[in-house]
């Protein structure tokens, strides 16, 4: 007999289906807060939850803010009417209103939202030396194996392999990156070149031990273990802090950059002896340091790139993207899909079967959007789209009506990359613009990168890398659309305190 989910007088249940992190728990933490005599159901197949602290509202539309991990059980003692239900989805019954979960347990809802994240894109499946790195559970693993190691390969060129570049040490790493720069969804080639040098710099002090709440591997592997491959709480935008990134050698920093290139084609160790191929040492540094190795160890992977190398490592770290997990709601259910395989969802957040919301990694956007917005599956863009959802739930049923949420007006991220905080903004790669436009630049080797990005006398986007302070004066700039023409280069002119100026 299917279980219907206790309800309020009213006959109203919500459902938030998640992968197990706050940025997908705000939908709950609102509706459990706005509508305190109902029940507030959470499906997640995670025994963690991670939990927004520090936050800080930068300017109108930046946020900066850590992560820590807690039980999913705290969120029933904060709020008494969040029901938390952990186990995986099983199907979706859109038309009977119905979730049956792994445990063969059936609930009811009146409205649903889907916030089930993104999972990665691994160049190959079912290969033991080849690890993706999208959950906390495969952070860990990522850990124990790097422990051993004495070379990896890395393949990527997005978030998580900009920041295992820089936070490895104690192992020799071959980056294989399809683009001409590093960091090509981030920034252009300029940039690139500003961030490379600090790839054989000294490394900062690294800061005092992290104070906050752990939810520790043995406590996950306890609680996960009913669950083996299921997808776990995803990665933070401070996922790495914690974490021991060191491999087997005693060496800092040794990264070789293999630029234009893909994996062709992956060899075994006994693979490789048989097809008498030769295997590159690892290539001279930028210090002049040569690998101890000659090139003729044997390593359990190697890896053939489309540019005809061959390297030997210990594993391969898989960092090519995500896609929308959208495939346990699909069976049966006519959902309209984007282009990217996400859910498409209109501008409050509704997909196109009724009752349902997405939010999300696993949602595409199909409205027309602002001049100086796009969507981009971040951390920060998933945490507002989930608010978002939830007050788009909330009206709905109380039959009011709602604006769309300001941070859909400009695009805004604010993270770190080798240390340095890197802002942007609006159209920051001038995406969408053509060859209409023009930048203008200002670089501080070692201290800052700034582009912005100007079309007919206006800005529509900026790169800000460095501690700058120009954030919310280039916000400000990009959502006013002043005429900046009479400037010129002296809107970026190093003399001139342009946040005053602007003021």
């Amino acid at each position: 007999m299917p279980q219907t989910l206790p309800c309020s007088c009213h006959a109203r249940s919500r459902v938030i289906i998640s992968g197990g992190i706050q940025k997908y728990l705000l939908p709950v933490l609102w509706l459990a807060a706005e509508f305190p005599s109902e029940d507030i159901f959470l499906i997640t197949a995670s025994p963690v939850i991670k939990a927004v602290v520090n936050f800080k509202q930068v300017s109108r539309t930046l946020e900066e803010f850590d992560v820590e991990e807690q039980a999913n059980s705290i969120l029933g003692k904060r709020y008494p009417n969040i029901k938390v239900i952990q186990s995986a989805v099983r199907q979706l019954k859109s038309k009977d209103h119905r979730i049956v979960t792994e445990a063969g347990q059936e609930y009811t809802f009146e409205k649903l939202c889907l916030c089930a994240g993104a999972k990665p894109k691994l160049i190959t499946e079912g290969n033991p030396y080849v690890l993706g790195i999208r959950d906390t559970d495969s952070a860990v693993e990522f850990q124990k194996h790097l422990a051993k190691a004495k070379r990896i390969t890395i393949v990527g060129n997005g978030g998580i392999a900009l920041e295992l570049v820089y936070k490895i040490e104690g192992c020799e790493v071959i980056w294989a990156v399809k683009d001409q720069a590093i960091g090509n969804t981030f920034f252009d080639a300029g940039a690139a070149e500003f961030l490379i040098p600090k790839l054989t710099a000294e490394k900062p002090e690294p800061p005092a031990a992290c104070k906050r709440t752990k939810y520790t591997a043995s406590e996950r592997e306890e609680q996960t273990s009913e669950h083996p491959g299921k997808i776990g709480s995803a990665l933070g935008p401070d996922w790495h802090e914690g974490l021991h990134l060191k491999g087997a050698k005693e060496l800092c920093h040794q990264v070789h950059i293999e630029n234009l290139c893909e994996i062709k084609r992956i060899f075994l160790q006994e693979e490789f002896k048989l097809s008498h191929k030769i295997c590159l040492p690892f290539p001279q540094t930028l210090k002049g340091q040569r690998s101890e190795e000659a090139g003729e160890e044997l390593w359990p992977v190697y890896v053939e790139l489309t540019n005809g190398k061959i390297y030997g490592c210990d594993f391969i770290v898989s960092a090519t993207g995500v896609t929308p997990n959208i495939q346990p709601f699909l069976d049966g259910n006519n959902f309209a899909l984007g282009a990217d395989g996400g859910l498409k969802v209109d501008r409050y957040m509704r997909t196109s079967l009724p009752n349902i919301y997405a939010a999300g990694d696993l949602c595409t956007t199909s409205w027309e959007p602002s001049p100086v917005w796009q969507q981009m599956r971040l951390w920060t863009q998933a945490r507002q789209m989930g608010w978002y959802a939830a007050k788009c739930m909330a009206a709905d049923s109380l039959g009011e009506p709602l604006d769309t949420d300001f941070s859909f007006e400009l695009f805004a991220h604010s993270t770190k990359f080798f240390n340095y905080k890197v802002v942007l903004l609006g159209k920051y790669n001038a995406q969408g613009l053509g060859l209409d436009h023009e930048l203008m630049l200002r670089c501080t080797k070692g201290q800052e990168y700034i582009k912005v990005v100007m079309q007919h006398g206006r800005m529509l986007g900026a790169v800000l890398i460095g501690e700058t302070d120009l954030e919310e004066t280039f916000e400000n700039l990009i959502l006013n659309q002043m005429d900046l023409s009479r400037y010129g280069e002296d809107l970026l002119d190093p003399n001139i305190d342009i946040e005053d100026y602007f003021d």
